[in-house]
């Protein structure tokens, strides 16, 4: 069973992801916070799998609630919701330890989907905020794309280089299957050794280290 604590300062809101989650098999919501700091202490009290966190809240914001999160109860992840456009906020979420973002709009299916993949360990990045997360990214930062160390990626094999830039467009394994012409289980097993290679934890962090390092420049 996959436990799941529900943090955003909206009630409705709220509700409405319980509606969703109780309904799936092998999902419970275990509970529920409405800013950082009590978020922070149902992680302590309840020990969720997975921390769905919204970034803009009164008192302790997503952003530090996610900080202590990660760092004290690592076995909680936390997958941030974002508003249409990804802000410094949810981008700030991320560097604090964040297991990925998705859009506070998302369809049911995908939501369920992003909660089970960041239970079981991944990492979770929407295709569609991608290039938005790499814009935010370059212009906080300063860094213009092929400027940045890139020796680590010498430690990867041709095809694994290529399977990282297909992670760092969004894509899942079974879309960088169909793209490379490789069965799933080969993607995975190449996921699986180029996130240790690049002492990564996540797709997430891939996405950054490949564009901060020039391997896929923004559009």
């Amino acid at each position: 069973m996959t436990g799941v604590l529900l943090v955003d300062d909206q009630p409705l809101l709220r509700m409405g992801f319980r509606l969703v989650l109780e309904a799936q098999p092998g999902m419970t919501v275990v509970g529920e916070a409405g800013e950082g700091a009590e978020a922070v202490s149902q992680v302590a009290a309840l020990a969720p799998d997975v921390v769905l966190m919204d970034v803009r809240m009164p008192g302790m914001d997503g952003i530090e609630a996610t900080e202590l999160i990660t760092r004290d109860h690592p076995a909680s992840r936390v997958l941030i919701l974002t508003t249409f456009d990804l802000d410094e906020y949810a981008f700030a979420a991320l560097h604090a330890g964040a297991a990925g973002f998705l859009l506070k709009n998302v369809q049911p299916a995908e939501l369920i989907a992003g909660i089970r993949t960041v239970a079981a360990g991944d990492g979770v990045v929407a295709p569609r905020l991608t290039r938005r997360l790499i814009e935010t990214f370059t212009r906080q930062h300063g860094v213009r794309p092929g400027t940045a160390d890139d020796a680590r990626l010498d430690r990867l094999t041709g095809r694994e280089r290529e399977v990282l830039i297909e992670m760092a467009k969004g894509h899942s394994n079974a879309e960088i299957a169909a793209t490379l012409g490789l069965s799933e289980a080969t993607v995975k097993t190449h996921v699986s050794r180029i996130l240790p290679k690049l002492g990564l934890r996540d797709r997430v962090q891939a996405v950054v280290l490949a564009y901060q390092t020039g391997l896929i420049r923004p559009l």
